[in-house]
């Protein structure tokens, strides 16, 4: 079943940030109330939202390039909103 653009997209910004391996991205999800708001669920779930499996067809529709012109756009939207 294919999985929401925010839920691949947001565990794909969370593996870059925090430097995960896909089993323990998909762990930290799992565990963190946070985290999971950031991907798009709605409410706690303390079952992995999806298998370490799919961060390989997340990687395939965000290539590098579009996940740095999404970074560049939030990071220009963040500097714009603090001066």
């Amino acid at each position: 079943m294919a999985k929401p653009v925010r839920m691949a997209l947001g565990a794909l910004i969370i593996k870059e940030r925090c430097g995960f391996p896909d089993e323990e991205l998909v762990e930290q999800i799992k565990e963190n109330p946070y985290l999971q708001y950031f991907i798009g669920l709605t409410k706690f779930q303390k079952k992995a939202p999806f298998d370490p499996s799919l961060m390989v067809h997340f990687r395939k529709r965000f290539s590098a390039k579009i996940l740095q012109e999404i970074n560049e756009i939030i990071c220009g939207v963040q500097l714009k909103s603090h001066v």
